[in-house]
């Protein structure tokens, strides 16, 4: 808990030098989902791929069936911010809390994710990500239906900060919901782990009502996964099962998962 503490002292100092833009430019507005992107940037991904990663991001925010389902959400817009994740003490709000109510501000939002430089580095510290996420929820001045953290990674490994465990009941406890994007392709983020990278996800750092992961395992797939888990996302849909499913290297379909009950080691 004393980690915990120290911790929330650091989120709120960092979350104090976010962008003034952004915060003055939400206010109170109301929106259907309040949604923090904590994308992986720790010592496995070099800037080449840090640049992929958000080329991938920007291309699905912008595709026409993720503006189509924040169009049918009730409000008709969501608030979404940025964040790319290191080491205990390195997170950094690349873009701001932005609303996104049509192609414009999902253009402005993708042009601004592009820009800045990388300024997250260090060893996987997965429980100090979410709760900095679960900060920046609690102090945006939005007022969102639904608020959900996805985090992507290429490992399930917590080398410093605090646990996976705690943080993870934390944001749960906090009526969060946590989904993941476990990156197995080797020039999407890292080199593959050598163990379920899916089952892990599933069994340690997802949760809260009809939370799933969805696994990119190709780089040309990597922007579509982006692209189906933020339109799951943004529709709330429930899937029957944990595991939302694999993003397939071979034909670029959507395949069930079949390893939801998968019971083996996983590296802490």
């Amino acid at each position: 808990m004393m980690a915990i503490r120290l911790y929330c002292l650091l989120v709120a100092a960092v979350a104090a030098a976010a962008p003034a833009w952004a915060q003055s430019r939400t206010g109170a507005t109301e929106v259907d989902l309040e949604l923090v992107l904590l994308a992986d940037a720790t010592g496995s991904i070099d800037d080449a791929e840090i640049r992929f990663q958000r080329e991938g991001y920007a291309t699905a925010i912008t595709d026409p069936a993720v503006i189509s389902a924040i169009g049918k959400t009730l409000t008709g817009r969501i608030a979404v911010t940025y964040v790319e994740w290191g080491d205990f003490s390195s997170q950094d709000v690349v873009v701001g809390w932005s609303v996104i109510d049509g192609a414009e501000s999902a253009s402005e939002f993708a042009d601004a994710l592009l820009g800045p430089p990388r300024r997250a580095f260090g060893r996987n510290a997965i429980g100090a990500a979410l709760l900095f996420g679960k900060a920046l929820i609690e102090d945006n001045r939005i007022t969102g239906m639904r608020r959900v953290i996805d985090i992507s990674a290429d490992s399930a490994n917590n080398w410093n900060g605090p646990g996976i465990e705690e943080a993870r009941a934390e944001v749960l406890e906090a009526g969060i919901v946590i989904n993941g994007l476990a990156v197995l392709c080797r020039h999407c983020s890292g080199p593959p782990v050598s163990y379920d990278l899916e089952a892990a996800f599933g069994a340690r750092i997802i949760g809260g009502p009809g939370s799933f992961v969805i696994t990119a395992d190709n780089p040309a797939t990597f922007a579509d996964a982006v692209r189906r888990k933020l339109v799951l996302e943004i529709a709330g849909t429930k899937l029957p099962a944990r595991l939302a499913g694999r993003q397939s290297s071979k034909s670029g379909q959507v395949l069930p998962s079949l390893r939801r009950n998968v019971r083996q080691p996983i590296p802490r």
